[in-house]
């Protein structure tokens, strides 16, 4: 039986010290209780805690980290099947496959792309994750050279794949501390893959055609002592990958079975780009942890970062900006003021319209908790009274001149209540949508 909160409050110390991360035990017990942390985080857990609580605290998926501290991937740690059930944790990692036969000068051109790719989209900076190196010459100087040159150009961790476990070990000592992933352990290799991936202190791929011969390789890796481990299963077909996905997931969430409580990674090595989207978009969804691409094409990256970041978004927590004056372009005392919520999206949406128009201004962006113009308006948090407030303790008035207040025209009907809380002020009603802004104003410049 599960333990609740309440049961795992009480064999805790009770000391509320914070080291845990977060301010008291019951709080500690009840991320616990729902697999969001492990009680190792408790530095006082007594012995008896320990013994009860260890395999019940333990989250259902492993988180496995990947690559050196400054350019880190997380995968793992999920706790829920779907989504809006509570949220995804780790955006699923893409990865890039290079060979090591490929010309250094291809080598170079894509780890360049690589390193410098950053697709900013509602303030966040969406980037390529890791690096696969193929060892496809069979090879150790090629392999360990071309390792060399994408981990010192891109600085993203490395997979390493490689049928020869002395390649393996080679790129190892070279990247020494970076905590590469190594592929695969097989049934064949366990002993030998477990050994070097205990030395080196390095996550390891656990791969098999089955998802019973899986489970029984990941059980042997436990036993040899691993526990940094990611799934493989291939599949012939998206169907297949996709089922064996979910097999997997639901393995671990709903029977907790150990075995198959590890992230997982899947190829889409070989697509045409419409293929390869669709089967990306497919198994950002649905359970993938890494996916392994072998294209850098702008039109394929472009929708599966932004498929990622929507997926992997907290639906409890809106993306937000800081709630503040923001200058668009370079106003000045005469310039124009607007006001809008503090919704990422609505805050890039409507600074680029404005930045469209020409026209400088002033944006005033209100804490509504990330909420949109009228959500934000319906829950009480976007009223005239709070806008009136903000804009006085913000000094706003002390550097414009100017007295006029844009407001968006879905919230038309605060016009007299921020009227009474900014006397002075002429409130003027926008348009309802964002991309009226630019002739709007145009027309209202002056």
């Amino acid at each position: 039986m599960a333990l609740t909160g309440l049961d795992i409050f009480k064999l805790l110390p009770k000391t509320n010290c914070g080291e845990c991360g977060v301010p008291t035990c019951m709080a500690f017990a009840m991320k616990l209780a729902s697999k969001g942390a492990e009680l190792s985080a408790c530095p006082y857990a007594s012995e008896e805690a320990t013994k009860v609580l260890g395999a019940a605290s333990k989250p259902p998926i492993r988180l496995v980290k990947i690559g050196p501290s400054e350019f880190e991937t997380q995968v793992g740690n999920e706790t829920v099947m779907f989504r809006h059930e509570k949220t995804f944790v780790h955006p699923t990692a893409i990865a890039v496959a290079f060979s090591d036969g490929q010309p250094a000068d291809k080598i170079a051109h894509q780890t360049a792309v690589i390193r410098d790719y950053c697709l900013e989209r509602v303030g966040e900076q969406l980037r390529i994750d890791l690096a696969l190196v193929e060892n496809t010459t069979g090879e150790v100087d090629p392999f360990v050279k071309t390792v060399k040159e994408v981990a010192g150009t891109t600085g993203h961790g490395l997979i390493l794949q490689s049928n020869n476990s002395e390649a393996i070990e080679a790129a190892l000592q070279v990247l020494d501390g970076q905590r590469p992933l190594i592929h695969a352990a097989t049934p064949e290799n366990a002993d030998t893959i477990a050994a070097l991936a205990l030395k080196y202190k390095a996550p390891v791929i656990a791969k098999a055609d089955m998802l019973d011969s899986l489970a029984a390789l990941t059980t042997k890796l436990a036993g040899l002592g691993v526990q940094d481990i990611v799934l493989e299963v291939p599949g012939d077909n998206p169907a297949a990958i996709l089922q064996n996905n979910t097999i997997i997931r639901k393995a671990a969430l709903k029977s907790t079975y150990e075995p198959l409580g590890y992230p997982v990674i899947n190829f889409l090595t070989g697509r045409d780009l419409p293929d390869l989207v669709a089967d990306a978009s497919t198994l950002i969804c649905k359970y993938g942890s890494i996916i392994v691409i072998d294209t850098l094409a702008m039109q394929a990256l472009l929708p599966m970062m932004m498929l990622r970041q929507n997926i992997f978004t907290d639906p409890q927590k809106p993306i937000q900006v800081e709630p503040k004056i923001y200058p668009i372009g370079e106003p000045d005392e005469n310039s124009p003021v607007l006001v809008t919520t503090n919704f990422s999206l609505t805050y890039f949406i409507v600074s680029g319209e404005i930045e469209n128009s020409g026209v400088s201004a002033h944006l005033v962006i209100v804490e509504t908790e990330g909420m949109s113009v009228l959500t934000g308006w319906a829950a009480g948090k976007f009223s005239g009274e709070k806008i009136g407030a903000f804009i006085k303790q913000s000094g706003l008035e002390d550097k414009v001149k100017s007295r006029k207040l844009i407001i968006p025209g879905y919230v038309a009907q605060i016009s007299g209540e921020l009227e009474e809380a900014l006397p002075g002020w002429q409130i003027i009603v926008g348009p309802q949508e964002a991309s009226d802004l630019a002739p709007f104003m145009k027309m209202h410049a002056g």
